[in-house]
């Protein structure tokens, strides 16, 4: 089984205990995660085969984000350790109910914004790879390493291997260009990037700030999507992009911090048709309704890794079920604490099947 690679950096997660604010605790719960490492993840947790890359100071705490990645067996063969740079960090407060959850970032100099391209082992990173997934997060640190994960896309197109990306746009992380604004630096970037692309993954939001592309006058705040409108965003990014072949958006509409609808559409260029999920019994689309949000972190990730782990398998790959196994992978990570999906597959491809009441297995 060849491996899907991803690449981006980890960091340290400093979440506030329960729903505190920030300010009002005095100490944090500590765990290691990522976007593109929570993807591989997600892929090991499901039973495939994951190689992590990424670029970590010499100390004892990127050593125990490494023990993080290493005991769900994704593959850490090719993180490259540095002399300079830190690990970077970022601290959580958890929304509920009408107050939205809270991001600060501590990421500046951390040892994959100082690593150039050229440091990495791209060869054996992708000798035995048939998968490289990668964010917009990542180029949004710094220039070197968004020059790395354009040559990531380039070596790995050149090794055969196919390439998704998650636009994932952050506009608190992109300042290393102080003469362009977030959007102006994300697509001037992005657009680069995106060349080498077969699988585009993202939401709304992000396929508006990063190409400038939006789903007509649907409002993601409202609690309430038109998702007749999303084949034509799709439609429009392939225009832009003929490399691609596929096109995942994902569909949340946020009731409330504690209460999401959640759901997906993958748009196959080949058909020009949007698959959506999940559906209801006369295959019209319905959204799983998440009333009780344990922690939303990483749900994006997860219906990226459920995604890549579908299309990969041979039996889930067609577009609507890798859709449907994606769209009940990230359904279930809302209800698990922390970045990583530790859904198992069968757990995964019962909630496809409908059972999703949360009666005791025994």
């Amino acid at each position: 089984m060849k491996k899907v690679v991803t690449f981006g950096e980890i960091m340290g997660r400093l979440a506030s205990p329960a729903n505190l604010r920030l300010r009002q605790s005095r100490q944090f719960e500590v765990t290691y995660a990522g976007a593109e490492a929570s993807v591989a993840a997600s892929v090991c947790n499901f039973g495939g085969q994951a190689r992590y890359v990424t670029a970590l100071p010499r100390h004892s705490l990127a050593e125990a984000t490494m023990d993080a990645v290493r005991a769900v067996g994704i593959d850490i063969s090719c993180i490259i350790r540095t002399d300079g740079g830190r690990l970077g960090l970022y601290f959580l407060e958890t929304g509920a109910n009408q107050r939205p959850s809270n991001v600060i970032y501590d990421r500046e100099d951390s040892s994959i914004a100082i690593t150039p391209p050229g440091e990495y082992d791209w060869k054996t990173i992708f000798d035995d790879a048939q998968w490289l997934h990668l964010s917009g997060i990542t180029p949004a640190l710094s220039k070197n390493a968004a020059e790395a994960t354009l040559v990531a896309a380039k070596k790995a197109k050149d090794a055969g291997a196919s390439v998704s990306i998650d636009l994932n746009f952050r506009g608190k992380l992109w300042k290393w260009d102080k003469s362009k604004s977030a959007r102006e630096l994300a697509q001037e970037t992005m657009r680069k990037i995106l060349p080498f692309i077969d699988v585009v993954i993202g939401n709304e939001e992000d396929c508006h700030d990063v190409l400038g592309i939006r789903a007509g006058d649907t409002d993601v705040h409202s609690g309430s999507l038109d998702i007749s409108r999303y084949p034509d965003v799709a439609r429009q990014v392939i225009k832009q992009f003929p490399n691609v072949g596929k096109v995942a958006i994902t569909l949340r509409e946020s009731l409330s911090a504690s209460h999401n609808n959640w759901g997906a559409m993958l748009f196959d260029a080949k058909s020009d048709q949007p698959f959506f999920a999940p559906l209801d019994k006369e295959g019209n689309y319905q959204p799983y309704q998440i009333k009780n949000i344990v922690d939303r972190v990483g749900g994006g990730d997860s219906f990226a890794g459920g995604l890549i782990f579908a299309l990969t398998t041979p039996e889930l790959s067609s577009p609507g079920i890798a859709v449907k196994y994606a769209v009940a992978a990230s359904c279930l990570k809302h209800s698990i604490k922390g970045d990583f999906n530790f859904s198992t597959r069968k757990e995964v491809e019962a909630l496809m099947g409908g059972s999703g009441s949360g009666r005791v297995v025994r």
